[in-house]
């Protein structure tokens, strides 16, 4: 049962945010170097759209640390981004784990 909530935490993240979060990644890739100036409008897209929701909000906070690690990360390899890929994988594998089974019942936006 976990796992299907685990799965849910990550497909909620992808199917309500994708948008935003591929083009900031886009941008973020696109622009090595500028890429905190340049990309910081889309950054706040993923930022209001993922705190909008009550799954995420619940991940952002159980696993904060990690992606304040990842930011870091970011911000201190600026010419390379895939130097962070480590930190991505630890805050998936922590999203994946947060229990998510008593806010994943909120009835979804149509």
């Amino acid at each position: 049962m976990a796992g299907k909530h685990m799965q849910a935490a990550m497909e909620i993240t992808a199917r309500f945010c994708h948008k935003e979060m591929e083009e900031y990644g886009a941008c973020v890739s696109s622009n090595p170097s500028t890429w905190q100036d340049t990309c910081q409008e889309l950054k706040l897209k993923v930022a209001q759209c993922t705190s909008s929701h009550p799954v995420i909000q619940k991940i952002r906070t159980d696993c904060a640390g990690q992606f304040m690690e990842f930011e870091r990360c970011l911000r201190e390899n600026q010419s390379s981004a895939q130097a962070c890929s480590p930190h991505v994988a630890r805050f998936v594998v922590c999203a994946e784990s947060v229990d998510i089974s008593a806010v994943a019942e909120v009835p979804q936006p149509s």
